[in-house]
């Protein structure tokens, strides 16, 4: 009597993982390509990320059910062309060139951050949404100055009421003419530093609303009555241009919202005499200032609140 063949063992885990690699792989890519197209979607994302993990255990279930013929693939030749192309894709996808970053220009997906900015020859325009119920965009519309190449230095930030930095949207590139946010900056970096040195009870549990480190206590308090204003600066100053960089500003009040608001000139920075610390000051637009006050026509400030 002949003995009934057995069936090999792994024969049905094997099918089964690569169905489900195969299927795993089909919900990778349709979520990867959406997620390209539309706008941030936590769902989207979400789901992509968790099927990343499990598509992961399945390679893992994969390699064991096959590590005989995976091994082969270790003396091939193709290994060091695939392992350096992957490298080289790495690397240009991870320092992101013009050209990458011209195709990550394309998707609809800003991700879960919170400001964008793009220049045009046709002016600026920079979007900051630190919530879906509360977006701002900043509209800038250029003057006769005003080029692209080189780009303006534009520094965007926050300041409380007590005029002190609490948040920068838009810091300039390394060594950019921006000496007023560099100034400010440099004092919130100072002031938030001996803040974290305090350990009192005390300064931890209530912090004052001009004291506060943390830009939703002015953006987006819990109640339209906890708000107090603050204001959102710019910047700028052409590379090239002896003169100095100019200051515009514009005060926020969520306890008497405005969707519109043009931003005013404060005027230019400049170092004032102390012996003990650096000091900056806004001075007046003087006779001497020409080009500089082209740079810009306009910056129109829209915020969206639901």
């Amino acid at each position: 009597m002949s003995e009934t063949k057995k069936p090999q063992l792994g024969t049905i885990p094997r099918r089964v993982v690569s169905l489900f690699t195969a299927l795993t792989f089909l919900v990778l890519a349709v979520t990867g390509v959406v997620a390209f197209i539309q706008p941030f979607d936590i769902g989207i994302i979400g789901l992509h990320a968790l099927m990343g993990f499990f598509f992961i255990a399945l390679i893992a279930l994969h390699v064991l059910n096959n590590s005989r013929p995976l091994t082969s693939y270790l003396h091939s030749k193709a290994l060091w062309t695939t392992l350096s192309a992957t490298a080289v894709l790495t690397a240009l996808f991870w320092w992101q060139p013009a050209p990458v970053r011209a195709v990550l220009g394309l998707s609809g997906n800003l991700g879960p951050a919170m400001e964008r900015f793009e220049m045009r020859d046709d002016g600026m325009v920079f979007d900051y949404a630190p919530s879906p119920n509360y977006k701002m965009r900043l509209d800038i519309r250029p003057g006769p100055s005003f080029h692209t190449e080189p780009p303006p230095q534009v520094a965007i930030w926050l300041e409380n009421q007590g005029a002190y930095h609490i948040k920068t949207l838009l810091a300039p590139e390394e060594g950019g003419e921006t000496p007023y946010w560099s100034f400010k900056h440099a004092g919130w970096k100072e002031a938030r530093r001996k803040a974290e040195e305090i350990e009192t009870a005390d300064a931890i549990t209530m912090p004052t609303p001009n004291g506060s480190f943390d830009p939703a206590d002015y953006i987006l308090p819990e109640a339209a009555r906890d708000s107090t204003p603050y204001q959102l600066l710019l910047e700028i100053n052409q590379p090239g241009d002896h003169q100095a960089s100019l200051v515009y500003a514009v005060e926020i009040d969520n306890a008497l919202p405005r969707t519109f608001q043009l931003l005013e000139l404060r005027g230019y920075p400049k170092r004032e005499d102390d012996a003990d610390k650096e000091t900056w000051g806004l001075y007046y637009i003087d006779e001497s200032f020409t080009t500089a006050l082209d740079l810009i026509d306009s910056a129109l400030l829209t915020i969206g609140r639901k």
